[in-house]
């Protein structure tokens, strides 16, 4: 034994990766000829795409037939349990959504899908069409209303006429030449301004007992009318007494001078009043007088009617 030795090496003391080393190669280190590592290893070296198949050893890239049946096949060392005496009888259960091609699952229906699609769209465009169509329907409806209906107009004042009778559902209007005049009254043209045919009006009404009726023959209902009343007053203010189918009313009609005319000036006196009274359907008489309680200096040109109660 030289120095530096322990005598003969054992698998113990064998280095395994001696012969990396150049002192284990001097020493005759081999590289072990079994598994990796130590001897009696479970590994073995293999060469590159060399495996076992089964018990079959077949070089990389050649295709391996592993023992048993192929998939999809039955194995012939498998016995099925209705083989067997008694044994229970089995059915085969169709794979979901199966059909022919040996149970191979099929795919979404695209068909199905893109019928439902294009009836939706459909159904989207025949509601818009539809509400296009309405929308147009109305407007024409609204547009021959609208066509169809009168014109309002502005409703203008009443134009008196001399008839005390309604014509095609107007109310009766009058002027001096057709009143009924009493006492002192009269009629007269001579002070301009006055609008009655002619320019007549009645006059001479500054005496006790003077008078002027209006007899009305065809109201077409009973109920609230007001009388207006054209008149002028020489720059002072007048009243008079109202009758209305012989009633008298208590208040005295008011002849004020609205128009602010001079003292003594007929003709910047003319203006108009009214009176709220209450007329029975049919015939119906509107007296104007001068009482000893009245201050009557006044001229008056046409009298009208019209509906319901008018506020002050």
């Amino acid at each position: 034994m030289s120095p530096g030795e322990n005598g003969p090496s054992t698998p113990e003391d064998d280095d395994p990766f001696g012969y990396l080393y150049a002192d284990g190669q001097a020493r005759g280190a081999q590289p072990p000829s079994g598994g990796y590592g130590y001897p009696g290893s479970v590994n073995r070296v293999r060469a590159v795409g060399e495996r076992t198949y089964g018990g079959q050893q077949a070089q990389y890239g050649q295709t391996v037939q592993q023992q048993g049946a192929a998939y999809g096949q039955p194995n012939a060392a498998y016995q099925a349990p209705e083989t067997f005496p008694g044994g229970a009888q089995t059915t085969q259960q169709p794979m979901p959504g199966g059909g022919g091609g040996g149970g191979r699952s099929r795919g979404p229906n695209t068909k199905g899908l893109l019928i439902g699609a294009v009836a939706v769209v459909a159904a989207v465009v025949i509601g818009i069409g539809w509400a296009m169509m309405n929308g147009d329907s109305d407007d024409k409806k609204a547009d021959n209303k609208a066509s169809g209906a009168p014109a309002q107009s502005q409703k203008a004042s009443p134009t008196p006429s001399s008839s005390s009778s309604a014509a095609s559902g107007e109310l009766p209007k009058a002027d001096a030449k057709t009143l009924t005049l009493g006492g002192g009254a009269g009629t007269a043209s001579d002070v301009k301004g006055a609008k009655a045919d002619g320019g007549t009006y009645v006059t001479n009404f500054n005496q006790v007992g003077s008078s002027l009726t209006w007899d009305l023959s065809d109201i077409p209902k009973a109920g609230k009318y007001t009388l207006h009343v054209t008149y002028g007053v020489p720059g002072k203010d007048a009243n008079a007494t109202l009758t209305v189918n012989g009633t008298p009313q208590t208040r005295p009609f008011n002849l004020a001078n609205f128009a602010h005319a001079p003292a003594g000036d007929y003709e910047k006196g003319w203006t108009n009043t009214f009176g709220n009274i209450i007329l029975n359907k049919g015939p119906n008489t509107i007296k104007l007088s001068c009482e000893q309680s009245n201050q009557c200096d006044a001229n008056f040109d046409q009298f009208w009617l019209e509906p319901g109660w008018k506020k002050s």
